[in-house]
């Protein structure tokens, strides 16, 4: 499937420039329509706590949300603007914000929506762990994470593919083909591979490697086993020694909530992510 309709989310922080400034040379590459998205209003509370705030201090929270969100869509107007795309700034406003559900509801009419990896130290000024989260479970496509740390100009032409042969790494691999140009590189890694009787396929991401080389890409299958360290931690660290410059994995394979307790790889890679990673659930 090609790329033809992309939205990014953008706040009104340099990450959030950088971010349309990227979604910006996707789209030009792919001859895209890139949607800006921004969402304001006051997010919701228990309504305990709701209850005992005065309005004025509602609205207050409300008018600063509504100014952050036109000062991203001026960022996004500017970045675009220039670009030869076709481009529009969706501003959405809502009493109580619950941003992930409005997010979601934007993307199911994209092919791909670009957010921006959780910042810990943005103070409210990008999304949350939990929102990127809920969003990955609910947009029903691609979703594709920016590193809130470092600059990133390519992307698709050398992909580590965290493959474990689960539904969810199936449909990462077929929506992340739009990324890979003919002849890419892509390094297909499994952690921990489960020992498989004769007659079950995919010994070790072979079968799928030459699933992408029918494709016209450069795959090569390798396997490791992690015994001391996390899944994640060794994705990160086997895409860093290969110099890829793009994950592509499934995104909950295990239920979200027993990721929470136990940790999973989907919410490490979330939390340390030192490339774009394409997440699909």
């Amino acid at each position: 499937m090609a790329l033809k309709d992309i939205l990014v989310h953008v706040d009104n922080d340099e990450r959030g420039a950088a971010r349309a400034r990227f979604a910006v040379d996707l789209a030009r590459r792919h001859e895209a329509h890139l949607t800006g998205l921004g969402v304001s209003g006051f997010s919701s509370m228990p309504t305990f706590v709701d209850a005992e705030l005065p309005a004025e201090i509602i609205q207050a929270h409300i008018d600063a949300s509504r100014a952050e969100a036109d000062a991203a869509g001026d960022t996004f107007r500017k970045v675009a603007g220039k670009a030869g795309l076709g481009v529009e700034w969706r501003s959405i406003e809502e009493p109580v914000a619950d941003v992930a559900r409005v997010v979601a509801l934007h993307a199911r009419h994209a092919d791909l929506t670009v957010l921006g990896q959780p910042d810990p130290e943005a103070h409210g000024r990008s999304l949350s762990l939990d929102i990127v989260e809920r969003l990955l479970l609910d947009a029903g496509g691609p979703v594709l994470l920016i590193p809130y740390a470092g600059k990133f100009e390519t992307i698709g032409s050398h992909a580590m593919l965290a493959w474990n042969g689960s539904r969810e790494s199936a449909r990462a691999v077929r929506d992340a083909l739009p990324f890979l140009e003919k002849g890419a590189k892509v390094t297909v890694l499994q952690v921990n591979p489960p020992s498989r009787k004769p007659a079950d396929r995919d010994v070790a991401g072979a079968d799928i490697s030459v699933h992408l080389a029918r494709h016209g890409l450069k795959a090569e299958a390798t396997h490791v086993m992690a015994e001391d360290m996390k899944v994640g931690d060794m994705i990160l660290s086997r895409a860093a020694d290969a110099g890829a410059d793009m994950i592509v994995m499934g995104a909950y394979g295990h239920s979200r909530l027993r990721e929470m307790v136990l940790g999973g790889a989907t919410r490490y890679i979330l939390q340390h992510m030192t490339v774009p990673v394409l997440m699909s659930h």
